[in-house]
């Protein structure tokens, strides 16, 4: 499995080239999770995020390592922003490049729940609503 993973305080752009392996590669899923105008029930601007580089990318490899042996995918790019995230941005975005789609989509599904959980990404601060 490759394995891209991109910490930026630049946005993510609109538009990713699919990753592709070739004519092994019979499906290419992408997840992006965007910044809401709510966090709990206040109306905010944006979120501050922030990580300890080297243990999240640790802990992303270790994860992904792991869900390859029941979902068998042949790439998986992970960006993540850090620092300010105005609301309607992306905070990150998954690429997952798999023989079959069910493959990248429960790779996908349960990356996301593992990420969430287990990798030191945080949510420090909120930006003032305009």
């Amino acid at each position: 499995m490759l394995l891209h993973i991109q910490f930026s305080p630049e946005p993510i752009p609109a538009a990713l080239p699919a990753l592709s392996l070739g004519s092994e590669t019979g499906a290419f899923v992408e997840f992006r999770g965007f910044v809401r105008g709510e966090e709990g029930d206040h109306t905010i601007g944006g979120l501050v995020y922030e990580t300890y580089q080297p243990m999240a990318e640790r802990e992303i490899t270790r994860i992904a390592e792991a869900l390859v042996v029941d979902h068998p995918v042949q790439a998986v790019r992970i960006l993540h922003r850090l620092g300010p995230v105005p609301v309607g941005e992306a905070a990150i975005c998954l690429g997952v490049a798999a023989r079959h789609r069910a493959e990248a989509f429960a790779f996908l599904a349960s990356f996301m729940d593992r990420l969430k959980k287990d990798v030191p990404i945080w949510k420090t601060d909120t930006l003032p609503a305009a």
